[in-house]
């Protein structure tokens, strides 16, 4: 090959070469920009202080968003729009240490809602929701401190035992208020001060036991007037027909009555 047709070649070269590169930063780039593109917007990853974080805070969700990272330590899903929290709605991240619920249109979650999360969650943020009544059986096993401040709650049995089932976090003890209250009275004052002196289950149990009582005592009265009914119909009946048998003749009336004596015993 000559010198002429090597100076030719050499832009050629140069060309593929630069060619071949930008495309392999397109395909590296690629690489690193697709898991995102499968994240709701408004959503990112981070790292806050060596923890792997997911952050989802005013995304306009209306629901638990899919393909979290498994290996997700804090998860903020606060400001959003979602309205309930299913079954399993956090069963793939085993590794979750913080979950902030915070902020949303929370009514109702269901039993199971934070299965699996039992052994690492240490905070779990649903204030500011519009949670009325949950059971306790919601929060079964979970070790982590719980923030149910600022929701609408209906004080009853169900929200007492709710209380004792759960470890409620230090800052939030004064914002659980009654909302609605099995008792008008209660209604705008502090729960925790309320069940100070107020235990809602033994007011339900004793409101139980009183009906119960009503009714059995209702029971018993309608048996006690069927048998008096029964026994003086009876002995009406019994003195017609004495009354009738004096109006025989004397033989025939010594034995009608001799068989009414008997019936009667």
């Amino acid at each position: 090959m000559t010198a002429a047709q090597r100076v030719l070649l050499r832009p050629i070269t140069m060309g593929l070469l630069l060619q071949s590169l930008f495309l392999l930063i397109l395909f590296l780039l690629g690489s690193c920009l697709h898991p995102a593109a499968a994240f709701p917007k408004g959503c990112y990853p981070s790292e806050e202080e060596g923890l792997k974080t997911f952050r989802c805070s005013n995304a306009q969700l209306t629901e638990v968003p899919r393909d979290i990272p498994n290996d997700t330590n804090k998860l903020y899903l606060d400001f959003n729009q979602i309205p309930f929290l299913p079954r399993d709605a956090f069963r793939d991240l085993p590794l979750l240490l913080e979950l902030d619920l915070s902020h949303n249109a929370i009514a109702r979650v269901e039993s199971g809602t934070f299965q699996g999360l039992a052994e690492h969650l240490h905070s779990l943020d649903l204030s500011s929701n519009r949670l009325v009544s949950v059971s306790k059986d919601t929060f079964s096993n979970l070790k982590a401190k719980v923030n149910l401040s600022n929701n609408p709650w209906l004080c009853d049995c169900r929200l007492q035992e709710l209380i004792r089932a759960v470890e409620l976090a230090a800052d939030s003890l004064g914002g659980i208020v009654c909302d609605s209250s099995t008792q008008e009275e209660h209604v705008g004052k502090a729960f925790l001060q309320v069940i100070a002196d107020t235990d809602f289950c033994n007011v339900y149990k004793r409101t139980t036991d009183i009906a119960m009582l009503v009714t059995m005592f209702g029971w018993f009265a309608m048996v006690i007037s069927y048998l008096v009914y029964y026994v003086r119909q009876n002995q009406e009946d019994a003195r017609r027909h004495l009354e009738y048998l004096k109006s025989l003749p004397s033989k025939q009336r010594r034995s009608e009555e001799s068989s009414t004596i008997s019936t009667v015993v």
